[in-house]
This record gives structure tokens, sequence and C-alpha cells, in this order.
């Protein structure tokens, strides 16, 4: 029997790439030329080896005794699809970096480098490149350097336009100036610091109230677009907390996200002590009161679901309560004496809201 003969390959069949796969690579180099004039703005002190590396090196500053480095890693949930859909690509980068900065914030930590992370279906570098320059934007904010970050083209992973961002902090405290609430007495006063929105927090819920028939982006809430209140970036602490922290004893920091004033107090209480918070104590944000309405959300769900345009809790004895109060708003932060700590009741919430 004669030996079978192989079909030989074809050689009309037509070659094969990653672009044509969906995978543009110089379309990633361009991101990465345009993106390194808004990182190089952001260098600070201790940088070594930034963008284009396989990896970043910074230094630890000097004048620290006991160094302990702090991280934090956060995104920016569903207000992605809302800066998708309105295309407002330029300020959600700073976003981003104030989920981690402030987080990383309330432990007293300077916030010293920043790396992101920008996956996407098919890579726009016009729509890539304003969400890197928001990143940037809020590491400069945030006084960190923007050392990093890594681009990913996933075809059929992500729909056409969409993209998801993440972020990564490092900062550095010194050891005995850790910031953990231990030193929150019954009488120390709750200062609260005006937030610019919703910042990064309940947009699966704002998504669906303004969905809802007779709303639409452009419609005035308290003398704004409804859009614009919406997609107003997260504000970054940062700066003024680090300076008030170098003036007076701090004892407490919550940055208020995701579980709103109801959830994330108790995160800096010992088990025996709870917030008592008067709502009146500051102004209710129009765009708080446009969702409740139009939402019909009752107050608990409110001030667990969002700020409530509190955006920073800062704890200080009774006795600085005054000064601090004066310090940050020199430093052009909206600060109001919002409560006090008291000895808790039973099993009671540890933040009960009244008012």
């Amino acid at each position: 029997m004669p030996p079978t003969k192989t079909k030989p390959h074809s050689t009309t069949r037509k070659a094969l790439t990653y672009r044509a796969a969906g995978v543009n690579i110089d379309a990633g180099e361009a991101l990465v030329e345009q993106i390194k004039p808004f990182a190089k703005r952001t260098m600070r002190p201790g940088v070594m080896a930034g963008i284009g590396g396989f990896g970043a090196l910074f230094a630890v500053p000097k004048g620290y005794r006991e160094p302990i480095l702090v991280s934090g890693t956060d995104g920016v949930g569903t207000k992605l699809k809302l800066a998708v859909e309105w295309r407002r690509h330029d300020t959600i980068g700073i976003d981003l970096v104030a989920m981690s900065v402030n987080d990383i914030l309330t432990l007293g930590a300077e916030p010293l480098f920043f790396l992101d992370y920008y996956a996407c279906g098919k890579l726009d570098v016009k729509s890539a490149t304003a969400v890197v320059k928001g990143i940037a934007s809020g590491c400069e904010m945030a006084g960190c350097a923007l050392i990093g970050g890594e681009t990913a083209e996933m075809p059929g992973m992500y729909s056409t336009g969409d993209y998801d961002l993440a972020g990564f902090a490092v900062g550095v405290v010194e050891k005995k100036s850790i910031i953990n609430g231990r030193n929150i007495r019954p009488g120390d006063i709750i200062l609260g610091l005006g937030s610019n929105g919703a910042h990064s927090n309940g947009y699966s819920l704002i998504r669906k109230i303004i969905a809802q028939p007779g709303i639409n982006p452009s419609m005035r809430v308290g003398g704004a677009k409804l859009q614009d209140l919406v997609m107003a970036p997260t504000r970054i602490y940062v700066k003024p907390v680090l300076k008030l922290m170098r003036t007076l004893p701090v004892k407490g920091l919550a940055h208020i996200t995701g579980g709103g004033l109801l959830d994330n107090i108790p995160r800096i209480l010992g088990d025996k002590l709870t917030a008592e918070i008067k709502s009146n104590a500051w102004p209710m944000p129009p765009l708080f009161s446009f969702l409740q309405e139009h939402g019909n959300v009752a107050d608990s769900e409110m001030h667990r679901v969002f700020n409530c345009g509190i955006g920073m809790i800062v704890v200080v004895a009774a006795a600085d309560a005054a000064r601090a109060q004066r310090l940050l708003a020199r430093a052009g932060e909206s600060v109001w004496p919002i409560g006090t700590v008291r000895r808790r009741r039973g099993t009671e919430a540890q933040t009960q809201v009244s008012g």
C-alpha cells in the first residue's frame, strides 16, 4: 500500500496578527508616550525609576525613624458607566486617585506614589489619555508620584467604549504617629469635611434614580446641571489633613465611602464608643436632596449609601476642635462640628444620626 501523502498547507491563507485579533500594540505605545508628560509633573523626591520599565523604584523618604508603609487599592464603581455614556473621561481619574489616597490618609500616611490599571476591549488613545491625565491631576492634588501602571487591551472582555479602572497607592507614616482611633474618648468632637458630591459611591442607586422618566442629565438642580453634579470628582483631602496633623493631635479619621456615615465611622471607634451625629449640623447638598426626593429614599438608607455631603471625618479633643476647624477652613475645606463621641449604650449601632 503506497504511503499517504500529506496535503501541504495553503499558501493563500491569510496571515493572522495580534492587531487582527483585536490588540493594537502601536496604540498602547502611543498612549505611553502621550501620558509621560502628565506623569512627569507628578514626580517628587524618592522616585528612582518610573513609567516605561518593568517596575518602578521609590526610595523611602529620609527623616523617618521607623517608617511604616501603608497601601490601599480601589476603583470607581459604576460611576464609570456614566463616564462612558456621557463621555466624561477627564475627571474620572481624579476619582480613582482619591479613593485610595483618602483611604491611606486615615492612618496618618502621606501618599508617596500611585499606580493605575486601565483595561478595555479596544484601546481608544484619546479617551485613555484623558483618563490618565485625570489620574495625574489627582496625584498632583495628593502630592504623590504617578510612577507606573498597566494598560490591558482585551477584546471580547469589554463592550465597545467600555473600560475599567483600578488604582493602587502607597504611603508612609512614622510608626508612633499611626492614627487608628485608639486615643478616641467620650467627649471628643467629630468634624465633618464637605464632599464634592456623591464622590464614587452609591452610583448603582444613582443610575437607577436618574434613569426614571422625566429626568435628564441637562436638567438644573440647585443652579447646576444634574450631569455636572453627578460627575463631580471625589475631593482629595490629603494636603489639608496632613497639615492639620502636623499642628495638633488628630485622634481619628474616617473616609466616608461605601457604607456612608453609618458604617464608616464605627471603623475607627472602639467597641464601647458611639458617634452621635446631628444631621442638621451641615447643609445637605442639592444633589442628595434631589436623589432622596426622586428615589423616595429613606433617611437611614441615604446615610448608609451616600456621604450626604460629608466626605471625611476628623476626630479631635474638644479643646482642639475650634482651632482644627479654623485651620481646615483656612486650607480651603468646608468644615462643621457635626457630632460628639459618647459611651455606647448596650449593643446599639455605633453611629446614631438624629437631627
